[in-house]
């Protein structure tokens, strides 16, 4: 192996040259013929200068090589989600249980491999989580690839992949350490990488969202050679830090979320760090959160270097909706009245482009406050207006009437008019109900966690979309200290969500049944589950050793204690919610219009949209004669100097090249399973390859356990 090498200074300056538009030297400089950052370079551009892959050959790609991790789940509820770095000739990337590898980037040999759980059943446990890339860092000789597995972070030697013996204990820290509230709690976890800023690694987190206590989102910087906390941006203000004014006064205690989850930007030269955050927990309930919260669901621009707020915009006030920030922004440079302005384009789950200027956060488009209804709801207050801009146009519907609803069959419309009628549809930001809201587009977008890909050439945002409905319905919980059973309370307040009443699961296999415990595990193994948490699943050591006993009861079908005391409602939180259901016809297919996966192309100098194409298509549907209608996706695009868009995401389960100018489709191919994930371009040996990870597992798809690589043939 050829160990990687690229001063981290000298890569800065190259890639913060290509992001700000400046003279390129002839032909991709070396970093540029990388790919060394989770999102392509530090402004997340997802950008590539490559272009020996290009219009008129693309149609010849084949599959250079195939590397199989070998740990998917044959239950089909496994991932990998990784957009894979590319480092000097090594690939770097995880496996489904999020083990990490290096590969011979031109042949796909592997040349190491490590397992952060050991042997045994921890490492078995550990096959629902979710990665999405690592870290590479390097000073001198000293090489090193950081990245998250369960509730810790790794430093390992980029050349023998073995833990970093000076970084925090043996080679790891623990995340929930450094949030000021007590770390066996707390459930914290990092799904996406962060970023280097020269020796700092700057981490977001995935915390706990549901209606049960929640860490704190807070922002830290690590020291990427000892794994020390240097600074730590609170999101969730304390006394005397801005914004507190935003919350209760003493929220900062024990509310969480306002988290940064989905990516993060990097302007080198500016010295600035950008953070898109989520909402505040619980999601879906804020009468213990009155306020408009800050700095939950913001654009967070910070010294790099000190963690200091630059500046700050936010896209939702008092977030009821989980509208999270659902990608890392992206640093673009836009002309506007006749001069070029450095930018940041956030796109949004809602189904919007915030465009702002990147020293100040002023929007270079209008945005206005637009009143929206209040909640009926006990104890909430929402807030009275949301910001929406008004340019670029929104690139997914915004509101589902009767007009747009599905006519694949008389049948399925009819169906899905009598749900419509029964349940709230006013478009966005109208509050959650017991009687239920339509979320449009849903909870997961709008754009999504693959992020959006930034041309500097056409001087276009390509961002894939989903078009679909979901239905939140809240369900209102016992008072405290009425009597019943103690098991069945706690677990409808915090397991209904992912279980479903009937413990049955949801239908796409995301979230599995417990209806059939009492057959697989022991009292003891449940109560261990509950308090640990396992893969994807949460850690609930929050509840009480009687309350986690009670729904192990529940679960097994055993004898449950009475609630006399309420112990349920602990939390002060008079409401959960019936899980996140889609809103389908009687046959699965979604209950609006096609197209239900799109991807754009927007000016962002104009603030218009170029072209909307659909991505994906249902064989069985095109078979029947219906045209493409796009599908449900995950994962985002990749745009090329040769003029391509590559992108998978599909439940077709295909891998596809979109004509960059026009959006028609001038290559597609199979994969083994979906690629969930952003693709990523490379040269070495002097040629490009292109790379997907098809760990499939979403949407009832099947699981897989492969990274496939194309190039043209020699």
């Amino acid at each position: 192996m050829r160990p990687p090498a690229w001063p981290l200074a000298a890569a800065a300056v190259a890639v913060s040259v290509a992001c700000a538009g400046g003279a390129r030297p002839p032909g991709p400089s070396p970093a540029e013929r990388e790919w060394r950052t989770h999102g392509g370079d530090p402004g997340h551009t997802q950008h590539s200068s490559l272009g020996q892959i290009d219009t008129k050959n693309v149609s010849r790609l084949r599959v250079a090589w195939t590397y199989r991790t070998g740990d998917a789940r044959a239950e089909g509820r496994s991932q990998i989600q990784c957009n894979p770095i590319v480092v000097e000739g090594a690939l770097y990337a995880t496996t489904t249980r999020v083990e990490t590898f290096a590969l011979d980037a031109a042949t796909g040999r592997e040349l190491w491999r490590f397992n952060p759980y050991g042997a045994g059943a921890e490492a078995q446990a550990e096959g629902l989580a979710v990665n999405r890339g690592v870290v590479y860092w390097s000073d001198g000789e000293d090489r090193r690839i950081l990245v998250t597995a369960g509730q810790r972070l790794f430093a390992l030697d980029a050349r023998r992949g073995k833990p970093v013996p000076g970084f925090g204990q043996n080679g790891s820290v623990d995340l929930r350490e450094g949030l000021d509230r007590d770390p066996a709690d707390l459930f914290v976890v990092s799904t996406t990488p962060g970023a280097v800023y020269r020796d700092l690694l700057i981490l977001g987190t995935r915390v706990h969202e549901g209606p049960g206590p929640s860490a704190p989102g807070h922002v830290r910087a690590y020291d990427v050679r000892t794994g020390a906390i240097r600074w730590t941006f609170r999101t969730i203000p304390r006394p005397g830090e801005y914004g507190h004014e935003t919350w209760p006064e003493d929220a900062w205690r024990d509310v969480g979320g306002a988290n940064a989850w989905s990516g993060i930007s990097v302007d080198h030269e500016r010295g600035l760090v950008f953070l898109p955050t989520g909402s505040p927990a619980w999601d879906f309930w804020g009468g213990d959160r009155h306020g408009a919260n800050l700095f939950g669901n913001c654009v967070l621009a910070l010294n790099a270097a000190t963690g200091e707020r630059a500046w700050h915009f936010q896209t939702v006030h008092h977030d009821l909706w989980d509208r999270d920030l659902p990608q890392a922004p992206v640093l673009v440079t836009v002309r506007r009245h006749g001069r070029e302005i450095d930018a940041v384009a956030q796109a949004t789950k809602s189904g919007y482009v915030f465009v702002l200027d990147r020293e100040t956060g002023e929007p270079l488009f209008p945005v206005e406050e637009r009143p929206f209804p209040a909640s009926d709801l006990k104890g909430e207050k929402t807030w009275p207006t949301q910001p929406l801009p008004v340019k670029p146009p929104p690139f997914a519907r915004q509101i589902l009437t009767e007009e747009g609803v599905t006519d694949l069959s008389p049948e399925a419309r009819a169906a899905v008019l009598e749900r419509l009628r029964q349940v709230r549809s006013g478009g966005q930001f109208v509050p959650p109900s017991t009687q239920g809201t339509v979320i449009y587009p849903g909870f997961d977008g709008g754009a999504e966690w693959g992020g959006s890909a930034w041309d500097p050439e056409t001087r276009l945002l390509y961002v894939n979309a989903n078009e679909m409905a979901w239905i939140l319905e809240m369900l209102e919980l016992p008072p405290p200290g009425e009597a019943g059973a103690r098991g069945a309370r706690v677990y409808t307040q915090h397991c209904t969500v992912c279980h479903g009443i009937d413990k049955r699961g949801d239908p796409e296999g995301q979230f599995p049944p417990v209806d059939d415990l009492k057959d697989r595990l022991t009292r003891g193994d449940v109560v261990a589950l509950i308090e640990k948490g396992r893969g994807a699943m949460p850690a609930f050591a929050f509840l009480s050793p009687a309350e986690r006993d009670a729904v192990a009861a529940h679960l097994l079908g055993e004898d449950e204690p009475d609630d006399t005391k309420g112990e349920a409602a602990a939390a002060g939180r008079p409401y959960t919610h019936l899980g996140y259901n889609r809103f389908l016809d009687p046959d699965g297919y979604p209950a609006v219009k096609p197209p239900w996966g799109t991807l754009n192309a927007i000016d962002l100098d104009a603030g218009e949209i170029r072209w909307t194409v659909p991505l994906g298509e249902l064989p069985e549907l095109t078979e029947r004669g219906i045209p493409p209608t796009g599908t449900e996706n995950y994962g985002g695009p990749i745009v090329t100097a040769g003029g391509l868009i590559f992108i998978g995401a599909t439940r077709d389960e295909k891998f596809r090249a979109f004509d960059k100018r026009t959006g028609r489709v001038l290559w597609e191919t199979s994969l083994p399973a979906g690629g969930y994930a952003t693709p990523a371009t490379y040269e070495t040996g002097g040629k490009q390859y292109v790379v997907i990870a098809a760990g499939g597992g979403k949407m009832g798809t099947k699981s897989g356990d492969a990274y496939v690589a194309f190039a043209l043939p020699d």
